[in-house]
């Protein structure tokens, strides 16, 4: 018999019968739908100071039948961030990235924090990896000010902000952070004593077609850096990916920051989403970590969107199956 919890659901969606059930998203009608819900933005909280650079994250809370959990949005794209993912820039419009995911967050009660990390090549992939675990440090440490419960907290992202979602997903720590991490470029030489043990692990994630695997990317034994993917990137060996590391411990580099190798049962559960035509980050890249779940019993989904490339309007059934997820994981009680 099968085990539910553990199976891949994968769903082929036919774009003759999708029609039929679920219509894809109208930007202007959601744009309409966010005007219409009463919410408060709030924005530039700064949650890390970094080489002369504040890194900010925006709250957007509901102002009425709030249910306490909190969702980070991680915005990035090719591990780039900036505030052009916020815009527009304006107390009464929530901003256009993933909008009508957020729409039915907010319609549900989810106080949403956009966090911006710094973005490449000026920042090494190992800080921005601890520049998102200090944003949901920062969120957990100030709930009480912040009005959430810290412990129920989603991660959502798309590409990048998949893989890194994905990585706190699998990678978080209840204290005690960092505290090996090298001098210069390759990491952190100080981490804020009051966060440093404040958890930053999270109990959901929802993740669009996220890279899970730089040693084994498209094929078995093809490491991201000999992908063609990387040259369309243009992100070389030597790179905000590997700077501070030795050309011998590449390996482990590209192991240690790849999430399929963190997992373990006590992981939050995941749902993937991912197209079979994605040329940048090949759906194998799905496939590998849902295989390590379903070994390791983590409850995970793995949503195939069929014809699908690197990126695609979501049906309204996908936003309310990423809405449902965090529903199951963060609403449920203790």
């Amino acid at each position: 018999m099968l085990n539910l919890k553990k199976v891949v659901i994968l769903i082929f969606i036919i774009w003759s019968v999708a029609a039929s059930y679920a219509k894809q998203y109208d930007q202007k009608a959601y744009i309409t739908a966010a005007e219409a819900l009463n919410f408060t933005r709030e924005f530039d909280i700064i949650y890390h100071r970094q080489e002369g650079f504040a890194l900010t994250m925006e709250k957007v809370a509901p102002q009425k039948n709030s249910n306490g959990a909190a969702i980070v949005i991680v915005m990035s794209g090719a591990w780039k961030s900036g505030h052009w993912y916020t815009q527009p820039h304006l107390a009464d419009r929530l901003p256009n990235f993933l909008l009508p995911h957020a729409v039915t967050m907010l319609e549900r009660g989810y106080t949403l924090f956009y966090v911006v990390h710094g973005t490449q090549p000026k920042f090494t992939m190992l800080e921005i990896i601890d520049q998102i675990s200090l944003a949901v440090r920062y969120i957990r440490h100030h709930q009480v000010s912040l009005k959430i419960d810290g412990n129920r907290i989603g991660m959502f992202g798309a590409s990048a902000g998949g893989h890194l979602s994905l990585l706190q997903g699998t990678n978080g720590k209840s204290g005690g952070h960092r505290t090996n991490q090298p001098e210069g470029k390759g990491g952190f030489l100080f981490v804020s004593d009051e966060l440093d043990d404040t958890s930053d692990e999270v109990q959901a994630v929802v993740a669009y077609y996220p890279p899970t695997d730089f040693l084994n990317y498209g094929e078995v034994g093809l490491s991201f850096f000999e992908a063609q993917q990387a040259k369309m990137l243009k992100v070389p060996p030597v790179s905000f990916m590997s700077q501070g590391i030795e050309k011998g411990q590449l390996s482990n580099h590209l192991k240690s920051i790849s999430p399929i190798y963190h997992v373990t049962k006590n992981d939050a559960p995941a749902l993937l989403l991912h197209g079979n035509k994605d040329r940048l980050v090949p759906l194998q890249q799905s496939e590998l970590i849902a295989t390590k779940f379903e070994n390791a019993n983590v409850d995970f989904r793995l949503f195939l969107k069929e014809g699908a490339g690197h990126g695609w309007r979501p049906s309204a059934e996908e936003i309310r199956m990423a809405s449902d997820w965090f529903d199951t994981y963060l609403l449920r009680p203790d």
